[in-house]
């Protein structure tokens, strides 16, 4: 049974795994090897026991609000935001179109509305928009290039939800 719990510093090694496998297999089909890397910043090296390695990792994982899905103990998402904006969604390739996305999303707008939080902001990645769109987000201008880490050329849709009215 899948729940969804704050996460925690000791799920970094799991939740950057899953961050690289997913962010490299449904965002990034369009870099080169080389920029591949640079847009995966510290997530190239989620299968590192570097203390270092890791050390970036959970710091990159770092923001105001982080959730998790899990079942039996396996983490299967994880959302990062704060009361105004998602910074990041990964679900598990193999559990697409599950609810978990859905799930952590919906975690997330009750956290914002008892943060009092009207609106909703994201960057959707080209190939979420879809299901942004099926969550009640609407486009708030054209798709936009950007960057992440040390990569560019990562293209994106500026997205809003009202959650005032929920």
């Amino acid at each position: 049974m899948i729940s969804i719990r704050a996460y925690c510093e000791s799920d970094a090694g799991a939740v950057g795994r899953l961050i690289a496998d997913t962010y490299g297999a449904f965002n990034l089909d369009f870099a080169s090897p080389e920029e591949k890397l640079k847009l995966l910043g510290p997530f190239q090296h989620a299968r590192s026991t570097d203390e270092a390695h890791r050390a970036a990792i959970a710091g990159a994982l770092r923001a105001a609000m982080v959730f998790v899905a899990e079942d039996d103990g396996e983490i299967l998402g994880v959302l990062r935001g704060r009361k105004d904006r998602v910074q990041s969604l990964f679900v598990r390739g193999d559990h697409h179109r599950q609810g978990i996305g859905r799930r952590l999303i919906q975690h997330l707008e009750a956290e914002c509305l008892r943060q009092q939080s009207t609106v909703i902001r994201l960057a959707a990645t080209l190939y979420a928009v879809p299901f942004y769109l099926a969550m009640g987000y609407r486009r708030s201008t054209g798709i936009r290039n950007g960057w992440s880490f040390e990569g560019v050329g990562l293209r994106y849709q500026p997205m809003k939800k009202i959650v005032a009215d929920m």
